[in-house]
């Protein structure tokens, strides 16, 4: 840190900027800084230098996007991205590394899923596993246990849709009652429920 004192003037000349782009914006500490360095002046110039430097326009720089917007980029279909969206998901995955990987994975799943080519999962699976991902190594593990149930979700046309949206309607009017009445009301409000 070098530090040119106008010793004439009693100015810095060059206040180390370095040390402004470290993060260091305390008046104090700077001006205690300098003067070991040769700086005469007072600190009251130090503390006009640096809030001079704090009311400077800065740099105006795109803050990068939360993790939420990045997520529903990847999960979306590309084609449903703006071309704004786009660019700035090409812009993330250049700059991080991690995602890029991950993105083909998510789509190829989705794919798989929308059009029901469960035959593909295997090749998925080694695929995910070829990566130096742990998320998707985790969500490998959960479906290598039931592997043959997660093939004919993704193949077959039948669902258990219904019967899950009727067991989640029973439990809500279940958790509604609180245990205040007994299993006859219960029956009487799913059935007369609409």
């Amino acid at each position: 840190m070098a530090v040119q004192p106008d010793l004439r003037l009693g100015r810095v000349q060059a206040l180390p900027d370095d040390r402004w782009n470290e993060g260091c914006t305390n008046a104090w500490k700077l001006w205690e800084e300098t003067v070991p360095l040769g700086y005469q002046g007072s600190y009251g110039i130090v503390s006009a230098f640096i809030r001079k430097k704090r009311t400077s326009p800065r740099p105006v720089t795109a803050s990068p996007p939360a993790p939420r917007v990045v997520t529903r980029w990847v999960l979306s279909r590309p084609e449903s991205l703006t071309e704004i969206e786009q660019l700035r998901l090409k812009a993330v995955l250049a700059n991080c590394p991690e995602p890029d990987p991950l993105t083909g994975h998510v789509r190829s799943f989705a794919q798989m899923l929308t059009e029901r080519q469960g035959q593909r999962l295997l090749e998925w699976l080694d695929a995910v596993r070829k990566d130096d991902l742990p998320s998707p190594h985790t969500l490998a593990a959960g479906i290598d246990r039931d592997r043959d149930a997660v093939i004919a979700g993704l193949t077959l046309p039948w669902n258990s849709g219904v019967v899950e949206g009727h067991i989640n309607r029973i439990k809500m009017l279940k958790r509604q009652m609180f245990g205040r009445a007994g299993f006859q009301l219960l029956r009487k409000r799913v059935l007369l429920a609409p």
